[in-house]
């Protein structure tokens, strides 16, 4: 069947059009995204301005438009942190659906973090043991851990790069000190609640997913989107600490000149790069591998699950 799964997150409005079929990968069939940056779309109440939603209804519906075009039977439409942490969360998605004819789903923290598990486990599979799994999106910062399909522990944190872009760097780059605050405001929200992970032990494999990991991984000498998704792809954590200090004092155009980077996303690099480097320091890991599927891709799968038990 052809599914559509529209992905509303912090940064970006995403329909991922893919051919699926149980028992077999999902075949990404079309793409369409924006965007929308709905992190940077708050008032000082913390709700969606109208702007903002405006934004989304456009999105929404022309993301129904193109699903419908392509031959989607289903569209799977949820929204991540942005939506899910905005004071007026009900009455955005109560507008959208109303413009539009889009029921959008928010999905909880520690559901985006389970089902970005579930993905990693079906990339690698079996074999891989024992899991950890590290999601740096536009407004949170998923973690999960497990030796089954289902994680053992899951759970979310407003670490994501976005966020902190606009609550520490609105006025550029911060001084000395104030990355010092930064650095340990992360590092405290992370070891907070880290035993959670560590109690079970090191993980066999340490995996991360999404667009802020892979930016830094090509930083770092990832192999590029042409080489394909088979290539294996590593965030090494001694490069990414010899980084950093570079990164703090490249403007915009220097950092939209690395590999990997998109010009919309410069001003999300550091606080990126600052929160992987915490991640992998406190659970100790030397480094990162980089899972080509995230979380569309587990929506997409616990879908084709729950088709199977019901066929």
């Amino acid at each position: 069947m052809r599914l559509g799964v529209l992905d509303i997150g912090s940064n970006t409005g995403h329909l991922l059009v893919v051919d699926a079929a149980g028992g077999a990968a999902p075949l990404p069939a079309s793409s369409y995204k924006e965007p929308l940056r709905l992190a940077e779309h708050l008032d000082a109440s913390g709700a969606v301005t109208q702007a903002g939603i405006d934004a989304l209804a456009a999105f929404a519906q022309q993301a129904k438009v193109v699903a419908e075009d392509k031959g989607c039977e289903d569209m799977l439409a949820f929204a991540t942190s942005a939506v899910r942490d905005a004071s007026n969360s009900d009455a955005v998605l109560a507008e959208v659906e109303g413009r539009t004819g889009v029921p959008l789903t928010v999905l909880s923290g520690e559901d985006e973090a389970r089902l970005t598990f579930l993905s990693v486990r079906r990339w690698f599979g079996w074999s891989a043991g024992r899991l950890a799994v590290f999601d740096i999106g536009g407004g949170s910062l998923e973690i999960a851990g497990g030796s089954n399909e289902a994680p053992d522990v899951a759970w979310s944190l407003p670490l994501g790069a976005a966020r902190l872009s606009r609550a520490w760097f609105a006025d550029g780059v911060p001084d000395e000190d104030r990355v010092r605050d930064l650095r340990r405001t992360i590092r405290a929200e992370i070891a907070r609640d880290a035993g959670n992970l560590l109690r079970a032990g090191a993980p066999d494999k340490a995996v991360a997913t999404s667009k802020t990991f892979r930016s830094l991984a090509r930083i770092c000498g990832a192999p590029g989107s042409s080489e394909g998704p088979l290539a294996p792809r590593v965030l090494p954590a001694a490069e990414l600490r010899e980084w950093i200090p570079k990164l703090m004092v490249m403007d915009h155009e220097a950092l939209a000149a690395l590999p990997g980077v998109s010009p919309s996303r410069t001003h999300q690099v550091v606080p990126g790069a600052l929160v992987a480097d915490a991640v992998m320091d406190i659970f100790g890991l030397e480094g990162l591998e980089i899972c080509p599927w995230a979380l569309r891709e587990g929506v997409i799968l616990e879908r084709l699950d729950q088709l199977s038990v019901l066929g």
